[in-house]
């Protein structure tokens, strides 16, 4: 089938059970490619391709947007896996 595919991707990634090694990902892909990528240990939009370039430039403009990604760490991902491995990983 003819189309185009666009997807974004949110990930909190850790191997350490106290989280002190988490990062969190938001990924940008347009036909299976990643375009532009925000990594809460950079603290900023990193574009992968030419168009990920310029998006990535606009974004980090907006501040509040870039703030509120950095402390997605907290308020997303240690505040979920906290909840998720009382019942999954502390079990083994």
């Amino acid at each position: 089938a003819d189309g185009y595919y666009q997807y974004q991707k949110n990930e909190c990634v850790y191997r350490t059970s106290d989280y002190s090694d988490m990062v969190y990902l938001l990924s940008f892909s347009y036909n299976k490619d990643v375009d532009l990528q925000f990594n809460s240990t950079v603290g900023e939009f990193v574009g992968l391709t030419e168009f990920g370039v310029k998006q990535a430039e606009n974004l980090n403009k907006n501040q509040a947007l870039v703030q509120g990604l950095k402390a997605a760490v907290d308020t997303v991902c240690r505040n979920n896996a906290q909840i998720l491995d009382s019942s999954v990983r502390d079990k083994t």
